[in-house]
């Protein structure tokens, strides 16, 4: 549009002025010999009109130029190779084809009524190859009067040169994405999706543990635990799910052993005490089997009934929701209680606890359970005379509560096992009294709250471990 309005202004400067002017016979104006001066762009074609469509001039400067400038660019083989196959499919079914060509010249004329009337005008047409032209059509005007057009015309093939470079740009960005987003794919398979599908494998032979095509040993996940992204994490994660799972079905079955073996020490005796009952005579004797047979059953009894509550405690703690509460409260409170029993048999019991209460987030009945476990215990093992004292002290992020006692204290090979289960040092006259379940069910409830607990004896000098107790002390570690 520049190019037109400029070769416009370039003829309207030789127009005279105040004089009459008609291109077509050259009057006042030699319109050839003015456009022949121009020095014109390669690669347009350059046309002037007079008002009544008749062609005065025109410049073949672009006839050789547009072949030129379309031969000069760069091949385009993805996109004259879509053109191929395109044409071959329209082809084919008849699409596109065109009619005559028409000279370019007669393109512009049905136009030159319109640009004397409005001004300068752009259109797109076809050339006789079927290529776009880009087409301009600026008035020549003398004073207020338009005495002529000019009209001009891009070269042959250069829009769609120039439109098929960008295409290709574009293709070539798509192939390199297409290229670029498969590599990737592959990278993400071989580092995400192919470790999933290990993870997942593993994880379902689980459910085909039955199949005869599985091996029936353990379930062994995959160890990703160096890669330092989520793939790791969730091994890690299934690893550590599955080693619990395993933990726990071999604590499970170790349990029920120890439960079978618990059970028929009592059931032994009662049966030992049953044949006998049948044999004897004396009355004095059958009472005497008759207290062992009812000893057992109770000890049987009281062996069922933790056997119990010890195999839903997991449950148990899991389902109950925990609370925050005032820890020291609720010691001093089974303090007051518990130290009646104990004041009754002659022990002294002392509390020390801090006058600040103590905050911490758990369950507090079953707290409350170890701790009462715990003051019980230390009332049974001492004496007239002995005497049992519950302090606590805050230690940074933790809380300590200690329970300590001046009785016999724990015999050295009994420290690294009162937390066992059915584990029970106890004087021969308890015999059967407790289950030895206690101390391990107040483990699982204080390790299920992230806490510690452990048992030594008090001693008169920590340097001489040779020396006799002067009791025992148990300590709970919780966090706050």
């Amino acid at each position: 549009m520049a190019e037109a309005e400029l070769i416009a202004d370039v003829i309207e400067a030789k127009l005279p002025e105040g004089q009459p002017v008609n291109l077509a016979t050259g009057t006042g104006v030699d319109v050839p010999e003015a456009l022949a001066a121009i020095d014109l762009r390669g690669g347009i074609d350059v046309f002037v009109f007079d008002p009544s469509e008749v062609l005065v001039a025109q410049s073949q400067n672009g006839l050789g130029a547009g072949s030129d400038a379309a031969e000069g660019n760069s091949p385009t083989l993805l996109t004259d190779g879509l053109s191929w196959v395109w044409n071959r499919i329209s082809g084919a079914f008849g699409i596109g084809s065109g009619g005559e060509a028409v000279a370019l010249e007669e393109k512009f004329m049905p136009l030159i009524a319109s640009t004397l009337e409005n001004g300068t005008r752009t259109d797109n047409t076809l050339d006789g190859d079927g290529g776009t032209l880009l087409t301009v059509l600026t008035p020549i005007m003398q004073g207020d009067t338009a005495v002529g057009v000019v009209a001009i015309a891009s070269a042959a093939g250069e829009i769609d040169n120039l439109v098929r470079s960008e295409r290709e740009r574009v293709l070539q960005m798509f192939v390199i994405a297409t290229v670029v987003s498969i590599g990737l794919s592959l990278v993400l398979a071989s580092t995400i999706a192919n470790p999933l599908a290990d993870l997942a494998a593993a994880a379902e032979l689980s459910r085909d543990k039955n199949s005869r095509k599985v091996n029936p040993g353990r379930i062994r996940i995959p160890d990703l635990t160096a890669r330092p992204d989520e793939i790791g994490r969730l091994s890690g994660a299934l690893r550590g799910m599955v080693s619990a799972l395993y933990n726990r079905i071999d604590g499970n079955e170790q349990f029920a052993a120890d439960v079978a073996h618990e059970i028929k020490n009592p059931l032994a005796s009662l049966r030992s005490a049953v044949g006998t009952l049948r044999m004897v005579k004396r009355d004095d004797q059958r009472e005497k089997l008759l207290d062992v047979i009812d000893h057992d059953v109770r000890r049987l009894d009281r062996l069922v009934s933790d056997i119990s509550n010890a195999s839903r405690l997991d449950s148990e703690l899991v389902k109950e929701e925990q609370e925050q509460f005032d820890l020291l409260h609720m010691v001093g409170n089974l303090g007051e209680y518990l130290g009646e029993d104990a004041k009754s048999k002659g022990i002294d019991f002392i509390t020390d606890l801090p006058d600040e209460p103590i905050m911490v987030h758990g369950l507090e009945a079953r707290l409350a359970q170890v701790f009462v476990n715990l003051i019980t215990n230390a009332i049974s093992f001492c004496e007239d005379g002995d005497a049992i004292r519950v302090w606590a002290r805050k230690r940074e992020n933790r809380v300590l509560v200690v329970v300590e006692d001046t009785g016999p204290g724990i015999p050295e090979q009994a420290l690294s096992k009162i937390f066992k289960r059915f584990y029970s040092q106890r004087p021969e006259e308890h015999f059967g009294n407790n289950s030895g379940l206690g101390l391990a069910i107040s483990k699982q409830i204080i390790e299920a709250h992230g806490g510690v607990i452990w048992a030594e004896n008090i001693r008169p000098t920590e340097a001489d471990i040779t020396s006799d107790p002067l009791g025992a002390r148990f300590v709970v570690g919780l966090p706050t």
